[in-house]
């Protein structure tokens, strides 16, 4: 007996270090990125946002509510009632040729989920791409919508500014940037994500890194402001050790902003105080679940986020392209079409790679969802 009980303890000994020797070395793999240290670590000590050893929002921001755990939402979610997460045909798209666009013509195009390219002031900016039609560090986990990977590397001409919005997956994706990396000329990134974009190669000297309430002017008339966001951070089990932002693009004709992901929050009001009304503003209004009620907005919030920016226009996004909560996938253009019905702003919805020229009027959009049964 006693001999019994020592082969199964061995065996369970050999499979843990097993385990545990495959964990290792997995994290090993470079799509996980580098945590900051050294020069940079302590350049984030100084943060007024970093406070016992991790960036924190200025309220309380759990990202779980009480009672949940990441254990009991995948147990929770494998009995419950199935939605349709996921479209059943393809999304409809309009593939611009981006190669094509006249530079001096300001314009933005919806990549999909939270991606953007935009021309602004004769400026190529690329905020959050996904090229891949995936969501996560191994192709085989949250796969795109059918119809919804447009763009190649060939696809995209050089840009000036690459803006990251947090080391999600959904918002940094490995394969995207380091096949974009001789394409760009500038990154943007919040504190401590150089790390990562140094650690796959990109050169310290086209890295800029920035607090919340930064400002950048790298060029005339091209104003790149750094802003809060009540969200979280993180590539593996380590949280928060680099920053999540919000930004803001300004010229003399317009006033655009990019809320990365982003609960609901006074921020919204505070940048509108600082920075005056936006022309456009780009807002987290997908993904959203009671379990996980601070860290993204639901599509009324959303609205009610452009109103606090004094928005004229509102582009809802972190939507039509993964599936990353249980809702319906197209429940939040529903919701977010009938909440902004009374608001005093215009909601755009284009197509995925639907160019929208900013200066011309804009009027309602088709709600092409709806024509997907």
């Amino acid at each position: 007996m006693m001999r019994k009980k020592y082969k199964v303890t061995l065996i369970l000994i050999v499979v843990g270090i097993g385990i545990l020797f495959t964990a290792c070395t997995t994290l090993n793999f470079p799509q996980f990125g580098k945590l900051p240290e050294q020069v940079r670590l302590e350049r984030i000590q100084k943060s007024p946002h970093y406070i016992h050893d991790e960036f924190t929002y200025p309220v309380a921001t759990p990202m779980l509510r009480d009672g949940e755990s990441t254990l009991k939402i995948f147990w929770d979610n494998f009995w419950a009632e199935k939605q349709q997460t996921v479209p059943p045909q393809a999304i409809p798209s309009v593939k611009t040729n981006l190669l094509a666009l006249n530079p001096q013509q300001d314009v933005v195009i919806w990549l999909g989920h939270s991606a953007y390219y935009i021309q602004l002031a004769g400026k190529r900016i690329l905020i959050d791409p996904v090229l891949s039609d995936y969501a996560a560090p191994f192709s085989f986990l949250v796969k795109a919508f059918k119809g919804t990977t447009l763009y190649k590397v060939e696809d995209i001409p050089e840009i000036d500014y690459l803006l990251i919005s947090h080391d999600h997956y959904d918002h940094l994706d490995y394969s995207t940037v380091i096949q974009l990396k001789d394409k760009i000329k500038n990154v943007i990134v919040p504190l401590g994500m150089g790390s990562h974009f140094e650690y796959w190669g990109y050169p310290a000297e086209k890295i800029h890194e920035n607090d919340w309430f930064d400002t950048l002017k790298l060029d005339k008339n091209f104003s790149i402001h750094i802003l809060p966001a009540r969200h979280y951070s993180g590539r593996t089990l380590t949280h928060n050790k680099t920053l999540w932002a919000s930004y803001a693009l300004e010229t003399p004709a317009h006033k655009i902003y990019f809320g990365g992901d982003s609960g609901y929050g006074s921020h919204f009001k505070q940048i509108a105080a600082q920075l005056g009304g936006f022309d456009s503003v780009m807002l987290d209004s997908g993904q959203y679940d009671p379990r996980w009620p601070l860290i993204h907005m639901t599509p009324e919030e959303a609205v009610q986020a452009a109103q606090d920016l004094n928005a004229k226009n509102m582009l809802p996004m972190h939507i039509g392209r993964f599936a990353l909560s249980t809702h319906a996938w197209n429940e939040p253009f529903k919701r977010v079409a009938q909440a902004s019905d009374n608001a005093s702003l215009i909601l755009l919805t284009p197509k995925i790679g639907q160019p929208l020229w900013l200066d011309d009027e804009f009027s309602d959009f088709p709600h092409w969802w709806e024509n997907i049964e």
